[in-house]
């Protein structure tokens, strides 16, 4: 079905997804496994979505899960671990601040897929999903937080904290939206979009990042 959206969707969300990863290297200080794991990570999902994998959405348990739970596993390790929160604590806040302008083209995208009719209304900013405000106020908290230095900690904890807050609305609407047995919202319009190549990467790679990303920061502001 994606095959009638414009090419151009498909060049914009991988660019960005790109772009996730080029920023998250930057905030873990350049390391060559970092990149080495996220391009990994991106080329394997890759691989699946292509293989028409997702696409089997009557199976138990649901495939979709397997997006989006090594990700969330890993993250848990990094917590739970020792040298796993000494990363989280080594990541730039200036970078991971910087890093959710990316959410300003995901939710162009998200709506040039619900234009396509391949996602519902409520995942884009004309339905429930109020993200795009992240990827607007990033560079501004960035210029005010970390170049003009001006910008109480606790202020950009809070930001942190709403974010995280819209970060999480979106991401049980789509979880919710996509078609399986525990479907729960959009049944006139599910969620199909990402269960192809190569909108796989932003459950997989996109939103793992962006959630790391304030895990990080909200340490090092409650530390």
């Amino acid at each position: 079905m994606l095959y009638q959206l414009p090419p151009y969707v498909s060049v914009v969300f991988g660019l960005t997804t790109l772009l996730s990863i080029w920023l998250f290297w930057r905030a873990a200080q350049r390391s060559g496994t970092v990149l080495a794991v996220l391009l990994g990570w991106l080329l394997l999902q890759g691989a699946v979505g292509l293989s028409g994998f997702y696409l089997k959405t009557d199976s138990l348990p649901p495939r979709f899960p397997a997006l989006v739970i090594p990700p969330l596993l890993l993250l848990i390790g990094l917590l739970l671990t020792k040298a796993g929160r000494a990363f989280i604590d080594s990541l730039s806040i200036s970078w991971l601040t910087l890093l959710h302008v990316v959410r300003i083209p995901v939710e162009v995208v998200l709506f040039w897929l619900f234009v396509g009719k391949t996602i519902p209304e409520l995942m884009t900013f004309e339905g429930r999903n109020f993200d795009i405000l992240s990827g607007l106020t990033a560079p501004v908290i960035y210029y005010v937080g970390f170049i003009r230095k001006s910008l109480p900690k606790s202020v950009l904890l809070v930001w942190n904290l709403l974010c995280l807050g819209l970060l999480i609305n979106i991401v049980s609407t789509a979880a919710l939206s996509v078609p399986s047995p525990l479907q729960q919202l959009a049944f006139d319009q599910p969620n199909i979009a990402i269960l192809y190549f190569p909108f796989v990467w932003l459950p997989s790679v996109v939103v793992p990042i962006v959630l790391l990303a304030h895990v990080s920061a909200i340490r090092k502001l409650i530390n």
